[in-house]
């Protein structure tokens, strides 16, 4: 059977009342905390573990590792914005890989693929290959640590689609996390003129900023598109069905991106990259193919995540992994680390916590 996606601490069962009473003092709490955490680690069999501590790191080291090589690329003579978005998605047979075995372990047929939900899968891979173009573009122009909290304004155009298109709740501290979201942006915003590389010009940095905050939005919007998928077409929602709809979505976003690549003639300006890259032929061919493995390790890692323990969790190391990624772009590739980005950096910390605390009350109620 599917691995179930349950929360990663369950609360114990008794048969006896709860108390409303909260515990009298912080270590009552960390008792209890730890009781709990025990009583979970018991009742899951340690393959379980593996496969959920795999896929943290993964969130937390391949996502990270993608943005900053993206970075590499261009910092070292790279150009071309239809390769990075490539590179995006020409790992999805790793994710067939994982899938296609599945069927036969767990005995399971795939899902019957219909007229609708074959087009909504084309039209899903169409937008996931214009999002991945409009990334490349944002970092070409900022750095890396500034792309990233940029970036992280998809949290805010999900909850807005998923509210307007799925009905998902939106409560006070949903709310909040928007507001101080975007807070942050605007501060980002007027530290431009400290927080660019040499030789990016004004109009270049504004567009990489645009870019971002459309490739955020368009993000949002295929996220709550997923998630109509599963609620109208598909009827069910296990981690089986969402690797399908990953392979498949990502497939024909390989497609598309490919057909671009082409037409740009960027496959035939490969080898004068490599050849004019910084580190070498070698160097640059390492980049490309580490970037399409650390970004598809990354997905894989988010979906354990959801379907082994909870979306809560997911959202917690989706707000740890931007400031990894912009405390690795500072120490790696000696981005411009200002007093206003170091402010936007907490503050969209305070908002990812906004949204998780909000998430999780949602959960809870529902």
């Amino acid at each position: 059977m599917p691995l179930p996606s349950v929360p990663l601490l369950e609360p114990e069962s008794s048969m006896e009342p709860e108390s409303s009473t909260p515990p009298s003092s912080l270590w009552d709490q960390i008792f209890e905390f730890t009781a709990k955490a025990r009583d979970a680690y018991k009742r899951r069999p340690i393959p379980y573990w593996i496969l959920l501590i795999l896929g943290i790191i993964a969130m937390l080291v391949a996502f990270p590792a993608s943005s900053i090589l993206s970075r590499v690329y261009y910092d070292n003579g790279g150009q071309s914005k239809w390769i990075i978005s490539w590179v995006s998605v020409a790992g999805w047979p790793l994710t067939a890989l994982i899938l296609f075995p599945t069927y036969f372990v767990q005995r399971i047929s795939p899902t019957p693929l219909s007229l609708k939900l074959a087009l909504s899968y084309i039209f899903l891979g169409f937008l996931s290959a214009a999002d991945n173009l409009m990334y490349a573009y944002a970092y070409a122009y900022l750095p890396a640590s500034t792309a990233s909290l940029v970036a992280s304004s998809s949290l805010v155009f999900s909850a807005l689609f998923g509210y307007l298109l799925v009905k998902n709740q939106i409560n006070a501290s949903i709310i909040n996390s928007i507001v101080v979201i975007t807070a942050g942006l605007t501060i980002i915003a007027l530290d431009s003129s400290s927080d660019r590389y040499p030789g990016i010009s004004d109009s270049q940095y504004i567009m990489g900023y645009v870019w971002d905050i459309l490739g955020s939005a368009l993000h949002g919007l295929i996220f709550a598109l997923s998630e109509l998928v599963f609620v109208k077409l598909v009827g069910r929602r296990s981690f089986i069905v969402v690797l399908e709809q990953q392979v498949m979505v990502s497939l024909f976003a390989f497609a598309f991106t490919t057909v671009g690549v082409l037409l740009s003639r960027d496959f035939q300006g490969m080898a004068s990259e490599a050849n004019n890259f910084k580190g070498g032929r070698a160097a640059y061919y390492l980049v490309i193919i580490w970037g399409a493995i650390t970004f598809q390790l990354g997905v894989l890692g988010a979906t354990a995540v959801v379907f082994l323990a909870s979306t809560v969790l997911a959202g917690v190391l989706n707000a740890v992994r931007t400031p990894i990624t912009s405390i690795a772009a500072v120490i790696l590739l000696h981005d411009p680390m200002s007093g206003f980005k170091i402010l936007s950096l907490l503050i969209t910390v305070w908002g990812f916590g906004s949204f998780i605390y909000g998430s999780s009350m949602g959960e809870k109620s529902s």
